[in-house]
């Protein structure tokens, strides 16, 4: 087939599928494993020979939602409602000599214009947080290995254990210590200990270990990452993440752990969790491929939660070609994603993969109704550029419940869309089709504008255990970064 025909062929299917109910574009794009060290680009907010730099960011962002929550369309509940958030970010940076760098970042963010209570996960708020503290961290060492101390961000592969969160209004940081080495140009190790923050609208944000939440979880989470592209194209990961939890969960809590359902045999709320999570990630560069992609990440968990021994499983795969000497470069991109569920809630085990601290938007439909957790999910997605400045993209996602024994749980890793009745264990598990469509647009390198749909079809576990109506999603949003 000649290069004619194939961009013939990805031009009609570029059509076909624009022509459907849903687009999409991640809002957030992916990261490389570890950031390895390049130059800094010129900043217009650095002083004194580049020793003292500040960042700013400014986000504004529309939404309105229908039945995200109950899937119900004879109940006008709180969540079923628009609302405007507003994120404020302001960093400065300070490296007097090579080898020492301090860095404080502030934050502020609000919820306006909505009917549920503007309290941080109330109802799936995402609340006030006036202006507190978001990093404030001091690194020593050259770029080639240093020891970072202090308030930070963790962000890791694709972020799909590990990650920012920053579709969330507020994201997530951590109060950790991490050790850096690059070990050669293309390969770089991490080790890290860490303590999740937790968001308080009313006072200082503070680390779970260090009284931040007052279930007091004691959580403490720790790991060694290892990446390397000496196999060019292709990049590779290998990670082991440990976390120990003393006890409880927060619903409240984006990266909270799985709290066995309500009739599990033992699993009380109050014991200790402590497991390890193995892991490897592979992804080829297209660049290097003629525009063939491919990827794929492997975990595996053993340990306990909340008292129950754990044995769990998740992987992504997918693969797909970038037609970029085709009008509008089209880009085909199918993928399928797995997590283990608990089939059985009463033989004393929990098989439920454990999510950790995701950036779950990016990757599981963007009504933020799933995460990486007792799920078969296959997904279709079709990016275009008619403009180098404008990107429309059609994602579909498809979901099933690996079993109708445990839950279907939310973005956050926590929250359940069901409970566990009777109903819902006999129900079908073919939970629905999520469709996005999404428009990005960058005039400047510092502003982008985006406006996005959602809309999920809803499938037969929903109608056959309670309320089945379809979801939508609408927003638009603005950011401002320097």
């Amino acid at each position: 087939m000649n290069l004619k025909h194939s961009c013939t062929i990805a031009g009609t299917v570029a059509a076909i599928l624009l022509s459907c109910n849903g687009i999409s574009f991640a809002g957030e794009t992916r990261t490389p494993a570890i950031t390895l060290q390049k130059a800094p680009e010129a900043n217009p907010l650095c002083f004194a020979d580049g020793k003292l730099c500040f960042d700013l960011q400014d986000r504004l962002r529309f939404e309105a939602r229908e039945n995200n929550f109950d899937f119900d369309d004879s109940i006008d509940s709180l969540t079923d409602d628009s609302f405007l958030l507003q994120r404020f970010r302001i960093g400065a940076a300070f490296k007097p000599v090579d080898w020492l760098k301090f860095y404080a970042q502030g934050q502020d963010t609000r919820e306006f214009f909505s009917d549920r209570p503007n309290i941080p996960g109330a109802l799936g708020a995402e609340g006030d947080d006036t202006f507190d503290l978001r990093q404030g961290y001091i690194q020593l060492g050259p770029k080639e290995w240093n020891l970072t101390g202090g308030r930070q961000a963790l962000a890791y592969g694709e972020e799909r254990l590990v990650g920012i969160s920053d579709w969330n209004n507020f994201g997530r940081t951590f109060d950790a210590a991490k050790l850096h080495f690059e070990l050669s140009k293309t390969s770089a190790i991490d080790l890290f200990a860490s303590t999740v923050v937790v968001i308080d609208r009313h006072s200082f944000n503070q680390s779970d270990l260090f009284n931040g939440d007052e279930l007091h979880r004691d959580l403490v989470f720790s790991g060694i990452y290892f990446t390397t592209g000496a196999f060019a194209p292709v990049t590779l990961d290998f990670y082991a993440l440990g976390l120990d939890q003393a006890r409880g969960n927060d619903a409240n809590v984006e990266g909270s752990l799985t709290i066995p359902p309500a009739g599990s045999a033992g699993g009380s709320a109050l014991e200790r969790t402590d497991f390890a999570t193995l892991g490897t990630r592979i992804k080829a560069d297209p660049k290097k491929l003629g525009g063939f992609e491919y990827e794929g990440e492997f975990a595996f968990q053993a340990g306990t939660v909340a008292g129950l021994d754990l044995l769990a499983f998740a992987m992504h795969v997918g693969g797909g070609y970038n037609f970029n000497d085709c009008p509008w470069k089209p880009r085909i991109f199918a993928e399928y994603n797995f997590a283990s569920g608990d089939d059985d809630p009463t033989d004393g085990d929990d098989g439920t993969f454990q999510n950790l601290f995701p950036t779950n938007h990016k990757f599981y439909g963007f009504m933020d109704l799933f995460s990486w957790q007792n799920i078969h999910n296959p997904a279709l997605d079709l990016r275009v550029k008619p403009h180098e400045k404008l990107t429309v993209d059609v994602w579909t996602n498809a979901f099933w419940l690996v079993t109708t024994n445990d839950s279907w749980y939310r973005a956050n890793g926590l929250s359940r869309v069901r409970p566990l009745t009777p109903l819902a264990r006999a129900a079908d598990n073919y939970a629905g089709t999520e469709v996005d469509l999404t428009f990005t647009f960058q005039p400047i390198k510092c502003l982008a504008f985006q406006a996005g749909y959602s809309h999920f079809f809803a499938g037969d576990y929903l109608s056959d255990s309670g309320a089945g109506d379809d979801a939508e999603f609408g927003y638009v949003q603005a950011m401002v970064t320097f």
